[in-house]
C-alpha cells in the first residue's frame, strides 16, 4: 500500500488566516482550505464523498459543505498526520454527549482570540477582567475558562480573576472598580448573571457587562430580550454585551448590544435552509447557521450548527434560538419568542 503524502508544512497558511482583508481574500483562502480538508481530512472527506460532492468542482464558498457539528462527538476531526496538543470538551447536558475538538497549536487559538477581542475592546491591559464562569470552571478543558484566563492574564491587573459562585467577593471588586473609576469587564454565564443581579443590583457606570453561555439548565430559558432587560435595570447599564463561540471553533464573534453579532474578517455566517440543509439563504430570513471559521485549519472550518438565526445585509448576525431536540448547550442559546 502507498504511504500518504506527508500533509504539508501549514505555518504559512495559518498565519494567512489572520492576514484575511475584504471578502476577494476570504473566498480565495476559503477554497484553498476547503480543497486541502477535502483532500487531508478523513472525516471531512467521507462526509463529502457520502453527499457525492465533486471536490474539484467546487468554484464558490456557497457551494461548500458544511460539516455537521454533532461528529465533534464521535470523530476525532483533524487533518490526517496531525495530533492534539490541547483537546477541549463541550459542556452539553446531564447525560449527554459532548463534543471534543483536538488542536495541535494552542498558541493558534491564543492568536484567534487576542486579535479579534483587541479589534472590539482594545488592549486587555486597558481593562481589569472578571470572570464568572461556574459551570465551565468546574471543567479542566473548556475552551471559554482558557480564553478567559488568558485574558484576564493579559490584563495584569491584581483583582482581574475567575469567581465561581463567589457573588460577595465579585460584587466587592465590582464596587472598588466604580469608585477607582477602573474600565472593567465582566463577563459571565447567563444564569449567573441573573443571581448576581438578584443578590447584589448595583449600578455599573464603568462596568462592561458580557453574557455568555446559556442557562445549563440551572434556570429555565427565557428570550433575550427579557434577560437583558432584568440586566440592564439591576445594573443600570444601556446595553448588555455578547460573544458567539462553541468548543467547536476557535473564532469568537463579539455584540456590543441588541443582540447582533459580528465577526472577525477570517470568519463568516451563512445561513441555510431549515428543510433543505445543502440550501442557501440569503438576509433577513430565519434559517440555520453554518459558520466558515479558518482559524479551524487543523479540524475542520467549514461547520453547520444547531443554532437558528438571521443574518443582516451588513454580514452581523442574531442567534435566534435552537432546533428542535438538539442539546441545550454552548454560547448563547437562548430561545427567541
Amino acid at each position: 500500500m502507498t504511504a500518504p503524502k506527508p500533509l504539508p508544512d501549514l505555518t504559512e497558511l495559518r498565519e494567512r488566516v489572520f492576514g484575511v482583508q475584504g471578502s476577494d481574500a476570504f473566498i480565495a483562502l476559503a477554497l484553498e482550505v476547503f480543497r486541502l480538508h477535502a483532500a487531508r481530512n478523513p472525516v471531512y472527506r467521507a462526509f463529502i464523498e457520502a453527499l457525492g460532492v465533486d471536490a474539484d468542482a467546487i468554484r464558490t464558498v456557497e457551494a461548500i459543505p458544511c460539516l455537521p457539528i454533532t461528529l465533534f462527538r464521535s470523530q476525532r476531526i483533524l487533518l490526517d498526520a496531525l495530533h492534539p496538543a490541547i483537546s477541549f470538551t463541550s459542556s452539553g447536558t446531564t447525560g449527554a454527549a459532548t463534543s471534543t475538538h483536538h488542536l495541535p497549536w494552542p498558541e493558534h487559538y491564543e492568536r484567534s482570540f487576542f486579535t479579534s477581542f483587541r479589534a472590539v475592546y482594545g488592549e486587555p491591559s486597558e481593562w481589569r477582567i472578571l470572570a464568572l464562569l461556574p459551570a465551565y470552571l468546574e471543567r479542566s478543558d473548556s475552551s471559554l475558562v482558557y480564553m478567559a484566563e488568558k485574558l484576564i492574564a493579559a490584563s495584569g491587573d491584581p483583582y482581574s480573576g475567575t469567581y465561581l459562585y463567589k457573588y460577595d467577593e465579585l460584587a466587592a471588586v465590582l464596587r472598588r472598580s466604580e469608585t477607582e473609576g477602573r474600565k472593567t469587564l465582566l463577563l459571565g454565564v447567563t444564569f449567573a448573571l441573573l443571581d448576581l443581579a438578584e443578590q447584589h443590583p448595583m449600578p455599573l457606570e464603568h462596568t462592561v457587562i458580557m453574557e455568555t453561555g446559556g442557562m445549563k439548565g440551572r434556570r429555565p430559558e427565557i428570550v433575550r430580550d427579557e434577560l437583558h432587560a432584568i440586566l440592564m435595570s439591576a445594573f443600570h447599564v444601556r446595553a448588555i454585551h455578547s460573544e458567539y463561540g462553541m468548543t467547536e471553533l476557535l473564532s469568537q464573534a463579539w455584540s456590543t448590544g441588541d443582540g447582533l453579532y459580528r465577526c472577525p474578517p477570517w470568519m463568516q455566517v451563512r445561513l441555510r435552509d431549515v428543510n433543505d440543509p445543502l440550501a442557501r439563504i440569503g438576509p433577513g430570513r430565519t434559517g440555520g447557521i453554518d459558520v466558515i471559521d479558518l482559524a479551524n485549519v487543523a479540524s475542520c472550518p467549514f461547520i453547520s450548527t444547531q443554532d437558528l438565526g438571521r443574518v443582516h445585509a451588513d454580514g452581523s448576525f442574531e442567534v435566534l434560538g435552537r432546533f428542535d431536540n438538539s442539546d441545550v448547550r454552548g454560547c448563547n442559546l437562548l430561545v427567541e419568542a
